[in-house]
């Protein structure tokens, strides 16, 4: 008789669903927040998580005092989660896509630099097209909008940076300038300024709105700093003279024309700086009509912006 066909063993795979709250819990701080934002209670996130260290064979998580800490383990499956989800995320995404055509919701991160007009006017000749499309626009800085590209929470991106495995094109070119109060005593100073006068005021910045957080600065690193969640909270510092900072021209144009700011004077020309601007999709080949036409609103408005102005 012929060998028996030895059976195929079906081992248990952990479901996205686990993954999940595995993330949830890391990102919202604990097991109750989790159970909040994925809209279940505390006892289900428990047992999705107890059965995902079954399945892993693994310790995901450690008490330290009331806190829920990753193990060592725990970081790197929470690691390889995220490109889980992600894709997961990626794929839905593109189905949804392909059977809708023109999605009803447009998800956009814009970097805290990119001036808030062009963004609106953008917007505006959207919404000319008669579309239902819902935007969503995320306010972010830095690896923020990274992040937001990796997660497969937006479907574009206007960044000052290309992150690895995407793709993106020149949008545009800003300038930033250094401002202060014309009460400041910066500008009391006699000649231009350099280091040694900059160094004895307080720099005004804007923290970076992702995981791996840094700060957003143009000039030199400063001792005295004062560090904003906010472009518009830092600008209302800077307008009450309570330190210096470098603005994007095209976000502080009110501020300098009513005399809120005043340019200052720095040696060498290091009063303005530059910054490229890109803009990304997150997956080109998978967007819906809706991005694609976001995306062209968003070229045009940066074209008639840097178009020479026909003189009086």
């Amino acid at each position: 008789m012929p060998a028996p066909i030895p059976q195929t063993v079906r081992t248990p795979r952990a479901s996205l669903e686990q993954w999940q709250a595995l993330i949830s819990i890391v990102e919202a701080g604990g097991y109750a927040q989790a159970a909040q934002q994925l809209s279940k209670t505390q006892s289900a996130i428990t047992y999705l998580i107890g059965r995902l260290e079954d399945l892993l064979g693994i310790r995901l998580f450690e008490r330290q005092g009331r806190r829920a800490v990753l193990t060592a383990a725990g970081q790197m499956a929470y690691q390889r989660a995220q490109v889980l989800v992600s894709e997961a995320l990626r794929l839905e995404r593109a189905s949804q896509t392909l059977a809708a055509g023109w999605s009803p919701k447009l998800h956009v991160a814009a970097e805290v630099v990119f001036p808030s007009p062009l963004l609106l006017k953008a917007m505006e000749a959207f919404a000319e097209t008669g579309a239902d499309t819902r935007i969503e626009v995320f306010e972010t800085v830095l690896t923020g909008t990274q992040e937001a590209l990796l997660e497969g929470k937006v479907d574009l991106a206007i960044s000052p940076f290309i992150p690895t495995g995407f793709l993106g094109e020149p949008l545009l070119r800003l300038k930033l300038v250094a401002l202060a109060s014309p009460s400041h005593p910066l500008h009391g100073y006699k000649g231009a300024l350099g280091f040694d006068e900059l160094r004895q005021h307080r720099q005004l910045l804007v923290r970076d709105s992702g995981v791996q957080r840094g700060l957003l600065k143009a000039g030199p690193e400063l001792q005295q700093q004062w560090i904003f969640s906010s472009m518009a909270l830092s600008l209302e510092a800077a307008i009450a003279g309570l330190g210096f900072a470098w603005y994007p021209e095209g976000r502080v144009e009110k501020e300098v024309a009513s005399g809120l700011l005043k340019p200052l004077r720095i040696r060498d020309g290091a009063s303005q700086r530059h910054i490229d601007i890109y803009l990304v999709l997150a997956d080109p080949q998978a967007s819906n009509p809706a991005v694609y036409h976001f995306a062209n609103c968003l070229r045009e408005s940066c074209k008639q912006s840097e178009e020479p102005k026909a003189e009086a």
